[in-house]
C-alpha cells in the first residue's frame, strides 16, 4: 500500500471542515445496545477453557516428569547397586578372611609360618636331608613280633669328632625301644661288631652259646645283619667268628665264615602295623619288580605274606610316568582324589621309597588336586628320603 501524503495536521482541518452529523437515536435505545453488547458469556465456556488449558499442560508436562522420575531411580538403582557391590566385596573378603583363619597356614604372632592342627597332626615318617645336617642317620633292622619280617627303623644321631659309622651303629642299638614300637626286642645283639683295618668289611664274632644256630633265630639273624650293613655303608663283605675264630656254625648254612653283604633294590613299600599299635610302618617287600610302574601297582594291594597292607590309597591314581635325569615325573589322572591326611602322607611316602629303589633322587607328582599335603609342597618335585620309619631314642 501506497504511504499516505496527508500530514495529521491536514487531517485534522479536513475533518473540521466536514459538515455536523447529528444522532437522531433516543438515549434509551442506545444504552439498550450497549448493554446487550456487554452480556456476560454463558458460564460453562470458563471451566471448559480452563479444564482444557490444564489437560494441556499435563500433556506437557508429564513427559519432562517422567524422565526426571527416571533419571532420579536410575540413580538411585546405581546408588543401590554401589552400596550392594561394596556389601558383597566386604562379604567376600569377609568369608576369605575366615577361610584363611581356618586353613591349616597360618601366621603366629611373631610372623613366622606355622601349621594348623591338621597339619600338625599330619608328619612325614621318614628322614629326609634336611633333617640331619651334620648329623648321621642309623638304619636298624628288626624282626615284627613274631619274627616273620624285618621292618627298617631309622633314628637319626649325634657324630662325634671322626667317630665311624660302625662305632656309632654299636653305640646307640642298646638305645632301641622295640617293644615299644610293638616289634621283637632284638638288639643289642649277642654278637661284636667291628670294622677291619682297611674298612672294607665287617667282622661279626658270637660267642659259642650264641642263640642264632637254628630255624627262624638263623635266617632274621643272617639277614638282619646283610641288611645292617648295606643299609648303613658301602661295605659289601662279612666276616664270621665264634668266639674270635673264623667262622660260625649255623643249621642251614653249615660252617660259614664270610658271606657278601647285597645292597637290594627294585623292592616295593608297603604298611605294616604292629599289634597294639596306630602308627604303621613303610616296609620293603620281598620280592623285587622289574619296573617302577609294576611296583606301583602292586603296592594298590594286600599282600598275602607278611601282613603288608596296600600303601596307595585308590583314590590316588596315575596317567603317566615319565623319568629324565633321576626325576620321576609321575601324573595323575583328573578324578584322582587326595586329602589333607596322614594316611595320603603315608602313600606320598611310600612312591617315595619305592622311586629310590630305581634309583630315582626326586618325584614331581603332576595334575594334583591338592597343592600341599603336610609339609609336601605338590607344586615343586619332592627329594625322596634319606631312611624310613624315624624314631626317636633317648
Amino acid at each position: 500500500m501506497k504511504k499516505s501524503e496527508w500530514s495529521d495536521k491536514q487531517l485534522e482541518e479536513l475533518l473540521r471542515q466536514m459538515p455536523k452529523i447529528k444522532d437522531h437515536r433516543n438515549p434509551r435505545d442506545i444504552y439498550q445496545n450497549l448493554s446487550l453488547k456487554r452480556r456476560k458469556k454463558p458460564a460453562w465456556i470458563l471451566p471448559a477453557i480452563a479444564s482444557a488449558a490444564a489437560v494441556l499442560l499435563i500433556v506437557i508436562l508429564i513427559p519432562k516428569i517422567l524422565v526426571s522420575n527416571q533419571i532420579f531411580m536410575d540413580q538411585a538403582d546405581e546408588k543401590s547397586n554401589k552400596k550392594m557391590e561394596l556389601l558383597s566385596d566386604k562379604q567376600e573378603k569377609t568369608i576369605e578372611m575366615k577361610k584363611g583363619e581356618s586353613s591349616s597356614k597360618a601366621l603366629d604372632s611373631s610372623g613366622t609360618e606355622k601349621y594348623g592342627l591338621m597339619r600338625g597332626m599330619n608328619q612325614n615318617t621318614a628322614a629326609y636331608e634336611g633333617d640331619v645336617g651334620n648329623r648321621k642317620v642309623l638304619t636298624y633292622w628288626i624282626p615284627d613280633h613274631q619274627g616273620q619280617i624285618l621292618i627298617p627303623v631309622s633314628t637319626i644321631v649325634n657324630r662325634k669328632n671322626n667317630q665311624s659309622w660302625m662305632s656309632l651303629f654299636n653305640e646307640y642299638m642298646v638305645q632301641l625301644k622295640e617293644e615299644k614300637w610293638g616289634l621283637s626286642d632284638f638288639y643289642p645283639m649277642n654278637a661284636t661288631l667291628s670294622l677291619n683295618a682297611k674298612g672294607d668289611s665287617v667282622n661279626v664274632d658270637v660267642p659259642k652259646d650264641h642263640p642264632y644256630g637254628q630255624g627262624a633265630n638263623e635266617t632274621i639273624f643272617v639277614n638282619a645283619i646283610k641288611k645292617d650293613i648295606s643299609t648303613n655303608s658301602h661295605v659289601k663283605r662279612i666276616r664270621f667268628s665264634t668266639n674270635r675264630q673264623p667262622g660260625i656254625e649255623l643249621g642251614d648254612y653249615g660252617h660259614l665264615e664270610e658271606l657278601n653283604a647285597e645292597n637290594e633294590r627294585q623292592r616295593a613299600f608297603f604298611l605294616f602295623v604292629p599289634r597294639n599299635q596306630d602308627k604303621p610302618f613303610l616296609v620293603p617287600s620281598q620280592d623285587k619288580y622289574n619296573t617302577l610302574k609294576a611296583a606301583f601297582v602292586a603296592m594298590k594291594k594286600d599282600q598275602s605274606e607278611g601282613g603288608l597292607k596296600a600303601s596307595i590309597l585308590p583314590a590316588i591314581k596315575f596317567k603317566k610316568m615319565l623319568i629324565r635325569k633321576n626325576t620321576l615325573f609321575l601324573t595323575l589322572k583328573e578324578k584322582s582324589m587326595m586329602e589333607d591326611s596322614q594316611n595320603t602322607i603315608y602313600s606320598i611316602e611310600a612312591l617315595l621309597l619305592t622311586a629310590k629303589e630305581f634309583g630315582i633322587k626326586s618325584v614331581f607328582i603332576l595334575n594334583a588336586p591338592l597343592k600341599r599335603v603336610g609339609n609336601f609342597d605338590l607344586t615343586k618335585e619332592i627329594k625322596v628320603p634319606l631312611a624310613p620309619n624315624l624314631r626317636s631314642t633317648p
